[in-house]
């Protein structure tokens, strides 16, 4: 019995004496032990680095500027550069009138600012006129004035692409307004011819000659087949076929009034006081070889097929009663640009 006793007290110590062992060899302590191995220094990862020092922060320099165009005046700029058989004539000043040659009532050149609007390409046609007259809203041209004027007869003018002629002021007007147009003004008609440059030709400073427009024959050509005498803009015979009439009252004076940085002449009154004026003072050629008007005219723009080289300059001004069929007179239309 006590033999059975004493094997589990053995087996016991045996347990505890290998469980003791298990916790490994006790460190040297003694001088002749090596020193322990220094910890490994793991350096700090980007993410938690210590911040530099704060410095008091700088103004950042300016950006480079780069100097720009100035943008289009935003009514021409997102318009289109052609609606309805007519070219824009976009916003913005140009030199109207001239201070040497010409006839008096061209001076002085000074610089006039539109708005931005729109020119018809081509003078109108027989053709398209022709509508208006089925419509019975214009009349047709004056038969007889092609024989008065020694250039008959009428019917060598009336082709459909040839340029209507022989109506009135009145019955110009009353065209446009059927095809929700209007006459231009004076000084669209002048912009249009000379751009922003001043040419004395809507083609350029060179003479006319007879490539560019239709000028000293007896008879109109159809329109816009004279290409090389476009205007700065693209506008057909500005320049010779048919005179064209314009909206303004002729005002002599028109270039010394108030409105002339706009292109606007006086009233009917004011320009009876000028017409009275210059026949007190006896200044008939003011006016042109035209004598000078008892009644207020109206203003036409261009040369005709029948004029000389030198009628044809962008600044000539010419003019008429508003109820003359001429048959050296048609015209185009206009239309404001709206953006």
């Amino acid at each position: 019995m006590l033999r059975s006793l004493r094997r589990p007290l053995l087996l016991g110590a045996l347990l505890l004496t290998m469980a003791c062992s298990s916790r490994g060899p006790t460190p040297e302590v003694g001088p002749s032990a090596p020193p322990p191995e220094p910890l490994p220094v793991v350096p700090n990862p980007p993410s938690i680095a210590a911040p530099p020092p704060l410095e008091p922060k700088k103004p950042a320099p300016p950006a480079p500027v780069e100097p720009s165009p100035p943008p289009a005046p935003p009514e021409t700029s997102a318009l289109p550069a052609r609606v309805d058989g007519m070219i824009l004539v976009p916003a913005g000043p140009f030199t109207m009138g001239a201070d040497t040659g010409g006839e008096a009532d061209e001076w002085p050149a000074h610089t006039v600012t539109l708005p931005a609007y729109y020119l018809d390409e081509f003078e109108v046609t027989n053709g398209a006129y022709a509508r208006c007259i089925e419509a019975k809203l214009c009349p047709p041209p004056e038969p007889s004035n092609a024989d008065r004027n020694g250039v008959g007869p009428d019917k060598r003018f009336r082709g459909p692409k040839q340029p209507v002629s022989s109506v009135s002021w009145d019955s110009a007007r009353a065209y446009c307004a059927f095809v929700d147009k209007r006459l231009p003004r004076e000084a669209e008609l002048e912009k249009a011819a000379r751009g922003e440059s001043g040419r004395l030709y809507p083609w350029g400073h060179s003479p006319p000659g007879p490539e560019r427009a239709v000028f000293a024959v007896s008879v109109t050509a159809d329109v816009g087949t004279h290409p090389a005498g476009r205007g700065p803009y693209g506008h057909h015979d500005l320049a010779g076929n048919v005179w064209e009439w314009a909206e303004d009252i002729y005002d002599p004076f028109a270039y010394k009034r108030a409105g002339a940085s706009e292109g606007r002449g006086g009233s009917c009154e004011e320009t009876l006081e000028a017409y009275a004026e210059l026949r007190r003072k006896r200044q008939q050629g003011f006016t042109g070889s035209n004598k000078i008007p008892t009644e207020c005219e109206r203003v036409l723009r261009g040369g005709g097929f029948n004029y000389h080289a030198t009628g044809l300059r962008s600044t000539n001004r010419v003019h008429h009663p508003a109820r003359y069929r001429m048959v050296m007179s048609g015209f185009r239309c206009a239309r404001d640009a709206k953006g």
